[in-house]
């Protein structure tokens, strides 16, 4: 059994991997649906800064008299969505954080493989087996849950770095921007790899 041990510690480093995979991923989806109110209060926040800015003030008798509240009301709304946008900086940071502990223990895999690949020898990285599928699938499955997660964080923090007070009618597409990222992704990603590997992970 000496020759095997070089392949049990690769087994032992996935079963580790997958269920912190796993385990991110509810945080990530979770996190994902906590912004999704939050880029509409923004949305409507800019209508509202669009309304004001548009309405003018002086042409509203009741309004005449106070001469200061076009700007009072713009300070507010911007004061509101700088709120919204901290609620927002802290989902991002936390989809950073999921990032991150995603890369690190799919880096620790690579390295238990790389350590131990001469010894487990390139048939028994490539073979599966009835309760399991092959090393070289299940790394390659890890990669690509990295993949994954490395450009859709890219994208949501660069939406997220593009808004500018400046911009209103950015700000309005935001909801449907964010929205777009999910759909151009491949949903299911996580929950195909996740099941190809439950009978693996249970032994």
């Amino acid at each position: 059994m000496a020759q095997d041990l070089p392949t049990l510690a690769v087994q032992e480093a996935l079963k580790k991997c997958f269920p912190v995979v796993e385990e991110q991923h509810a945080l990530w989806q979770s996190t994902l649906r906590d912004c999704q109110p939050l880029f509409a209060s923004l949305s409507n926040l800019a209508e509202q800064l669009q309304a004001a800015q548009n309405l003018r003030f002086n042409d509203v008798p009741s309004l005449r008299a106070f001469p200061d509240l076009k700007e009072r009301l713009r300070c507010k709304q911007l004061e509101a969505g700088d709120i919204v946008l901290d609620k927002l900086a802290d989902k991002i940071a936390t989809l950073l954080k999921v990032r991150d502990t995603v890369s690190s223990h799919v880096e620790r895999v690579f390295r238990v493989y790389e350590q131990h690949a001469d010894a487990v020898g390139i048939d028994a990285v490539l073979q599966p087996s009835v309760m399991s599928p092959s090393l070289a699938d299940m790394l390659e499955w890890l990669h690509d849950i990295e993949r994954h997660y490395r450009n859709s964080y890219l994208k949501r923090k660069y939406l997220f770095s593009s808004i500018q007070w400046g911009d209103l009618a950015n700000i309005q597409a935001l909801p449907k921007a964010w929205d777009q990222i999910s759909e151009g992704e491949h949903q299911d990603l996580l929950q195909d790899i996740l099941l190809n590997v439950s009978f693996f992970l249970e032994e």
